[in-house]
């Protein structure tokens, strides 16, 4: 267990890089910790202006939901809870001067808003998440949509939005083509919910699906399965949903290019497609290993298990951008049930930091797996203390528990007396708005 020295029991100036689930979980906490008594500086830096809960993102992407609804305002919610926010994107870590670089910003008429600034921290949390990880295969980042962000996952709604109205304009158009690649969560989740959009968009127009469906999803995965990290009852149930709602399915198929006509796979088959989704891995930002950080192989970086950096005793790392292996040897896996659990972690270390404490170890507790396709179905696996092993569980019981992942996260960030108000008010504007965002 590491030693923390008495220079650095009691960081005042704490900045935390990421907004995503695992980072403003942690604003939220020390926030209300240190920050409201004066005890510490915390300062919460994103390139975004609202945070939208990851998990969600391939609802973003189809119009299910709504960010100017559903997003929680950095700086709104930085003044409620005893925090400061900071728009920027990281560029550079000095760790020998504790600085940190931020980019500047531009407007969309490339005029420049802030020069690029730099800011000072005692003690510093990366949380900045991931990325896609095209593997370097020719084409992926010039054809295909990705969905690492809310701007990426908007951006793609756009597209589906157009290519819908395009279709329905011509009556005798064939299907809209979709590839997926990555049969992951994101990607079989998506595959639901875009099923999902095209029976709602016919509501709306009648036009756009006189015969019915008039959309074709080709779902590949390079391995022998979807959903590869979650058990394969999980796997198999999912799989057998997607297919009754007309998804074709592609597994042992590695793709090795992309065009605008769709994916080539290794045995030089064309995949058609009018949108492409790349959703095939993740890694972490490369530029970690330039800052002098220990990383592995997909750009993590490497950490004690109290969930300080290797390389610096001043750095705590959480979320998919953390590399920490359990008792087992096992990698930590990047899922947001992780984030969450590094957060409140992260947040008594700081708090003991503070007291002149040792920090305690992180362990990882899985407490099971779900996978929500659309309003079709749900399934997955539950574990925990009162049973032995895992439960599996699927249908209305198992759509219930996966909402209830995004409403503790809600809990977490806004208080268990404003979180339920929350969590009322997104109900009752489901009521007064359309089904999915058509704008």
């Amino acid at each position: 267990m590491q030693t923390i020295s008495k220079s650095a029991t009691t960081p005042n100036n704490i900045v935390i890089v990421g907004g995503g689930a695992g980072g403003l979980e942690l604003a939220t906490k020390l926030g209300k910790k240190l920050g409201r008594k004066s005890k510490a500086k915390i300062t919460l830096i994103d390139k975004h202006r609202v945070h939208i809960w990851k998990p969600l993102l391939h609802e973003v992407a189809t119009g299910s939901l709504d960010t100017e609804i559903d997003g929680v305002v950095y700086r709104a919610h930085a003044k409620k809870h005893h925090y400061e926010f900071q728009l920027g994107s990281l560029v550079h870590i000095d760790r020998e001067q504790k600085r940190l670089s931020l980019a500047p910003i531009y407007d969309d008429d490339g005029l420049l808003v802030i020069d690029q600034r730099e800011i000072q921290y005692d003690l510093l949390v990366l949380s900045i998440g991931s990325v896609s990880n095209d593997f370097g295969t020719p084409g992926v980042a010039e054809h295909c949509s990705m969905l690492d962000s809310k701007s990426q996952a908007q951006r793609f709604q756009q597209k589906l939005l157009n290519l819908m109205l395009k279709k329905s304009a011509h009556e005798n158009s064939e299907a809209l083509k979709l590839a997926i690649v990555g049969a992951g969560a994101t990607g079989v989740e998506l595959s639901a919910e875009l099923n999902h959009v095209v029976d709602v968009v016919s509501v709306y127009d009648r036009n756009a699906n006189e015969k019915g469906r008039k959309l074709h999803i080709d779902l590949v995965e390079a391995g022998p399965r979807i959903l590869p990290a979650l058990p394969e009852r999980i796997a198999s149930a999912a799989q057998s949903e997607l297919e009754k709602l007309g998804v074709t399915v592609h597994t042992n198929k590695r793709i090795i290019e992309a065009t605008r006509q769709g994916y080539t796979d290794s045995d030089n088959n064309l995949i058609e497609a009018d949108l492409m989704v790349w959703a095939a891995g993740v890694k972490a930002e490369s530029w970690l290993s330039d800052c002098g950080f220990e990383t592995n192989r997909i750009n993590q970086i490497v950490c004690q298990p109290t969930l300080i950096s290797e390389s610096d005793a001043d750095v705590y790392v959480i979320g998919d951008c953390c590399h920490v292996e359990m008792q087992d040897g096992a990698k930590v896996p990047p899922r947001a049930q992780a984030a969450h659990q590094m957060a409140s972690v992260v947040a008594k270390n700081i708090v003991r930091r503070h007291e002149g404490k040792e920090p305690i170890e992180f362990v990882y507790r899985d407490y099971g797996s779900l996978v929500n396709l659309s309003r079709f179905s749900t399934v997955g696996s539950l574990m925990g203390n009162l049973m032995k092993g895992s439960m599996f569980i699927e249908g209305k019981i198992a759509r219930l528990m996966y909402l209830s992942l995004y409403r503790m996260h809600q809990m977490a960030i806004h208080g268990v007396v404003k979180g339920p108000f929350i969590v009322l008010l997104s109900q009752i504007s489901k009521i007064i708005r359309p089904k999915i965002k058509l704008h």
